[in-house]
């Protein structure tokens, strides 16, 4: 009875570990996504909206853990990782480079130049230089 108890804890702890690990509805994981931009794996998204749940992925287009895969630039006109979906047919193509931003995100380009600001302007009660504090000296 103690080793029956045992193992059932076991399986329930490594079932929920598995669970905790998922990007299920309302949940994300971001990738670097490389010079293109990063790209944010929604849950919702590819989930019960699509009529699509974990293993229909899982493991056999991508591995269970983040990182298990390499993608490549060259890779996504292939019919593997997302591209077993985002064929055109399934899910929209992702064949030109006009489809990379319907995933990568390129962060907002900063200004050329920053405009300048000086030390006045930003803390006008810092104009006066405070006097410096009288310092004991102790023996």
């Amino acid at each position: 009875m103690k080793i029956t108890t045992i193992l059932l804890s076991i399986f329930v702890a490594i079932a929920l570990v598995g669970t905790a690990l998922a990007v299920g509805p309302g949940k994300t994981v971001e990738y670097a996504g490389g010079d293109a931009g990063k790209v944010i794996f929604s849950g919702d998204t590819h989930g019960a909206k699509q009529g699509m749940k974990c293993n229909d992925c899982h493991p056999k287009t991508f591995g269970m853990k983040k990182g298990v895969f390499k993608m490549t630039k060259e890779g996504h006109g292939k019919a593997e990782f997302c591209g077993t979906c985002h064929d055109g047919k399934r899910a929209f193509s992702q064949s030109t480079e006009a489809d990379c931003g319907k995933c990568h995100m390129k962060a907002a380009a900063e200004p050329a130049t920053k405009p300048e600001v000086k030390p006045e302007a930003a803390a006008p009660e810092m104009k006066k230089e405070a006097a410096p504090a009288a310092v004991e000296e102790k023996k």
